[in-house]
């Protein structure tokens, strides 16, 4: 077969790929599991039943995925705005980083202490682990909006958290390659974390309010206007990245100023944007699920070790020790109950467990085959249950205006 005839047959595959990512769905409305568990399981099954699409370069796929990530986390900006995510900065900034901390931190002791895992790679378990999604988050919400303040926790929790997420992981790689021990291995983790939050939140705030009189320039043809907004976004993750800062947090920051902001075409802007942000969420679930050997999953010990940390985390560490960073915070204890019930894993811990992997650390691939189970037992189960959670605990999911 020519290569234009073999080129063909390929985008013809991701075209019907992509189609019936989509057309799942409905399915997923109708069954009531979470569209990116659909996602990576077809995917993970996928590459069992034809081996010559799993072991996709470990590198490209987290590059895919980060691409993926700029574009949900600058539209999920967008979507909670200025005036939103004020409104609710103090718990965000606290379940956000402290909760994050906290959340690593009681894994990792768990991880130690039951499964025996060294203290370097229960950490690296914990810091994968900790983040929320924003990808799973604004899946499962579609086009549901929640009442109140609960749903601006939500949103703002899983958007602010992953960069803290991403920037301790690196942190801990950085210590690893430079062998650092004690205080020192501390003090160069704390430094490296502290740098990166630093920079991706200046360059986020800058560069944002330097979008809000770029985005008012008129352009030639309406077409154009979402193109700018989204070679903005790449343009921020870039400029953040290349000063050694969280890329992933400067977007998500410049979202936010430009969420509330009265400019042209503004509609068609968000509608082009949620768009690229479902695209970006269907190829990033797909990718990562073709990094999974599920026969290897199944055989191996990482199944079971999964399914218990997923439950810790979710009925024991979250409720613990996120719980009590909720107490002094306006909300009913029913959206209490709920916001700690809606910290769902996704993307993000996997694509973190891909770090982890390169770094051909003891255990790496047991690691990473333990962060997919957890990650798909948290969309599956907690992001199927939210809806009845939510009636549970009496907050309304409301069609988004």
């Amino acid at each position: 077969m020519d290569h234009t005839l073999t080129f063909g047959l390929l985008v013809a595959l991701v075209g019907v790929a992509l189609s019936t990512a989509i057309l799942s769905s409905r399915i997923s409305d109708a069954i009531g599991v979470p569209a990116p568990a659909l996602f990576l399981v077809a995917a993970a099954v996928a590459s069992d039943l034809f081996p010559e699409l799993y072991g996709l370069d470990v590198q490209h796929v987290q590059d895919i995925v980060t691409v993926a990530l700029i574009f949900i986390l600058f539209e999920g900006g967008m979507h909670i705005g200025w005036r939103r995510f004020r409104s609710a900065l103090g718990p965000i900034a606290v379940v956000g980083v402290l909760g994050t901390f906290l959340t690593a931190a009681a894994v990792a002791l768990l991880a130690h202490l039951i499964f025996d895992f060294s203290w370097l790679a229960s950490l690296l378990i914990g810091a994968a682990l900790a983040p929320t999604d924003p990808a799973a988050v604004f899946s499962v919400l579609g086009k549901q909006e929640i009442s109140g303040r609960s749903g601006t926790v939500i949103e703002g929790e899983s958007g602010a958290n992953d960069p803290v997420g991403i920037a301790l992981v690196a942190s801990l790689l950085v210590v690893i390659e430079t062998g650092a021990t004690g205080l020192e291995a501390f003090g160069e983790g704390l430094r490296e974390f502290l740098l990166q939050m630093a920079i991706g939140a200046t360059v986020g705030l800058v560069l944002g309010y330097a979008l809000r009189f770029v985005v008012r320039v008129p352009l030639p043809t309406d077409a154009l206007y979402a193109v700018r907004t989204i070679a903005a976004a790449a343009t921020i993750y870039g400029v953040a990245t290349v000063a050694h800062g969280s890329g992933f947090l400067a977007v998500f920051v410049a979202g936010i100023t430009l969420g509330n902001l009265p400019i042209p075409h503004k509609g068609e802007i968000r509608r082009v944007h949620a768009s690229v942000a479902s695209l970006g969420e269907i190829v990033a679930f797909a990718v990562l699920g073709l990094t999974i050997d599920l026969s290897e999953l199944f055989s191996s010990r990482a199944w079971w070790i999964g399914l218990i940390l997923a439950a810790l985390l979710t009925l024991v560490v979250r409720p613990l020790l996120v719980g009590p960073l909720l107490m002094p915070v306006a909300l009913r204890p029913g959206e209490k109950i709920f916001v700690l019930w809606s910290g769902l894993k996704g993307a993000v811990p996997i694509l973190l467990g891909t770090f982890v992997f390169v770094a051909a650390i003891p255990d790496a691939e047991l690691i990473y085959d333990i962060i997919f189970v957890v990650v798909l037992f948290s969309v599956v189960v907690q992001g199927g249950l939210m809806p009845l959670v939510a009636r549970w605990c009496g907050v309304r999911m409301e069609p988004e205006p």
